[in-house]
């Protein structure tokens, strides 16, 4: 399977307005790729074009709602119009709610999952048609390390995460069965500073946080870009992703006593913050419209993540790891 250069590629970003999806859009503008930028916040997609274009990029935007599938479709109709064709299709719309199960309604939940789970599913139902007449393309729906784990505090967030890993399972597949040559990733970040967890509605009593360690936006915008030139299956970006997904296949019943233990106060600031605090659960809220969040001078680096996009100098690395085990503890006696 080829994808093209993104310098030749038609991008759509879904959920662009802030956060991953702004820091992508910039960085494949920067790139030469044409973008199309979606969210709720027309204002925060209008000055997103107005920077794209202030560096000479090339970007127009539409305002959309997820949840609604005739509004995704205009996204991909707003495409073909301005570019012909769609070669990578971008989906990293999310709403987020910090609540225990008990105190979250019918209402709340239903609404995580209209955004964060079927806004996922109406992008592809949008995007397939075009990529297939294209006869190549890049679907990438960004979840989270919550596709494979869910934390407490987030029953409704990680039910629509594990609900998009399962879709993309199955669609994969079915396209890999038809032998249509379209690339479908998951990529799975950790806790990433952006404006989420300041928009999140929170029933906690304080504003909620990342479980630490947080990374910056720019690790998943860099995932993202190597996806849309390199078929890959899955990506969790962040070391500490790599970390609890791996302890959740190995040992699920310790980490949930690592979660009960400290999986709480891990996720909660110490900054008071109402029920009645806006939040963007139903509505964009304006302030917002940036790449990182509050939480920049506690982010730190992650090096395997490097390491995952250099895959020839990971397995080296690797090999000059064995090699070098020998050479300390000898070959092995026959």
């Amino acid at each position: 399977m080829q994808l093209k250069p993104i310098n030749e590629q038609v991008v759509v970003l879904v959920g662009a307005s802030s956060g991953i999806g702004r820091e992508t859009a910039l960085k494949f503008a920067k790139r030469g790729a044409k973008v199309v930028v979606a969210a709720r916040s027309q204002a925060g997609l209008d000055s997103l074009v107005r920077e794209i274009k202030s560096f000479e990029g090339d970007a127009v935007a539409i305002a959309a709602d997820v949840s609604d599938f005739k509004q995704v479709q205009a996204i991909a109709n707003k495409a073909i119009d301005v570019y012909k064709r769609i070669d990578t299709w971008v989906h990293l719309a999310a709403v987020s709610l910090y609540a225990t199960f008990e105190d979250t309604t019918p209402e709340e939940f239903k609404r995580v999952i209209d955004v964060n789970l079927m806004g996922q599913v109406h992008g592809a139902m949008a995007a397939l048609p075009h990529l297939k007449r294209e006869g190549r393309g890049a679907l990438i729906h960004i979840s989270s390390v919550e596709a494979k784990r869910g934390f407490p505090l987030q029953s409704a967030y990680a039910a629509s995460k594990h609900g998009i890993n399962g879709f993309v399972e199955a669609l994969r597949v079915e396209l890999m069965h038809e032998k249509a040559p379209i690339s479908v990733t998951e990529i799975m970040p950790a806790s990433i500073n952006t404006p989420l967890f300041s928009k999140a509605r929170t029933k906690i009593g304080v504003m909620p946080q990342g479980a630490p360690p947080i990374y910056e936006p720019s690790i998943v915008a860099d995932a993202i870009l190597y996806a849309a030139e390199h078929p890959t299956r899955d990506i969790v970006v962040g070391d500490a992703g790599k970390i609890i997904v791996t302890a959740q296949k190995i040992a699920p019943q310790l980490l949930d006593s690592f979660f009960a233990i400290s999986g709480f106060e891990a996720q909660k600031t110490k900054e008071p913050k109402s029920e009645d605090a806006p939040d963007n659960l139903y509505q964009p809220i304006s302030g917002y419209d940036t790449v990182s969040g509050e939480f920049r001078l506690r982010t730190q680096p992650s090096y395997s993540d490097w390491l995952d996009q250099n895959p020839q100098l990971k397995w080296g690395a690797l090999a000059g790891l064995a090699l070098g085990a020998i050479a300390l503890f000898g070959m092995p006696k026959s």
